[in-house]
């Protein structure tokens, strides 16, 4: 399993001149900017690669790429299919509509019943048929570097409504990972409290702080500091 915040971040290499088998050297395309799923919400089906400014001035639109499309190289992924792994071919060549796909990570997720627990920050999925195993999802703040993140398995979502993942009743009860609370083994609402009671002793300054990187969350998420040899070890393994 590899972790989207595994891929986020990682530069991405196409073939030069043209996209066919007897291409031999690669460029540098871009990076992954961000992970696209399935209209059903458990399975990642590629993923949108910022390129660089013309000129350093003019922005250039994502590209979609799709995720049987790449591999592992030095440095980054490649690009190993051709024309139809990217954009509106991709799209077709895999039946997919790209207005009901959905982009999970920075969105809120809440209950159906109603008990909102975070934003979605990450997910584990298979790298050879993209079937997400569990969502990673916290506060963004102190809460969660106190009680880490909810992990939800994917057989608990129930789909998206109004800007919010919706899962099980039951997710709200679920163990957490990381942080120093859940490694205590409290329970995510009362380490959740202790995280409000710790930013609030912290000053309001602080407490700012940790609002401003939470509304932030979902756009500068997860940027690669180290976790390429993790990464390309993991979809190697995947792979297999």
């Amino acid at each position: 399993m590899l972790k989207l915040s595994q891929m986020t971040g990682v530069a991405v290499y196409a073939p030069k001149g043209s996209h066919g088998k007897a291409a031999q050297t690669f460029t540098r395309m871009g990076k992954v900017h961000n992970t696209v799923f399935a209209p059903d919400g458990r399975r990642v089906v590629g993923f949108l690669v910022s390129r660089p400014d013309l000129a350093g001035m003019v922005k250039r639109p994502d590209v979609f790429l799709a995720l049987d499309s790449i591999a592992p190289c030095d440095g980054g992924v490649r690009v190993v299919g051709g024309d139809e792994s990217y954009d509106d071919a991709a799209w077709k060549r895999l039946e997919l509509d790209w207005d009901r796909c959905i982009i999970w990570v920075g969105m809120d997720a809440k209950t159906t019943d109603g008990k909102v627990l975070g934003y979605v920050n990450d997910a584990s999925f298979n790298t050879k048929t993209g079937q997400v195993e569990t969502f990673m999802v916290g506060d963004g703040g102190v809460a969660q570097s106190l009680v880490g993140s909810v992990q939800i398995p994917a057989e608990m979502l129930r789909g998206y409504e109004r800007g919010f993942m919706l899962v099980a009743p039951e997710a709200a009860g679920m163990a957490l990972s990381g942080g120093v609370a859940a490694k205590a083994g409290e329970s995510y609402a009362k380490a959740k409290h202790e995280g409000k009671k710790a930013a609030e002793k912290a000053g309001r300054a602080a407490g700012q702080a940790v609002d401003k990187g939470s509304k932030a969350l979902g756009k500068q998420l997860c940027r690669t500091k180290g976790m390429f040899s993790s990464f390309v070890d993991e979809f190697k393994k995947a792979k297999e």
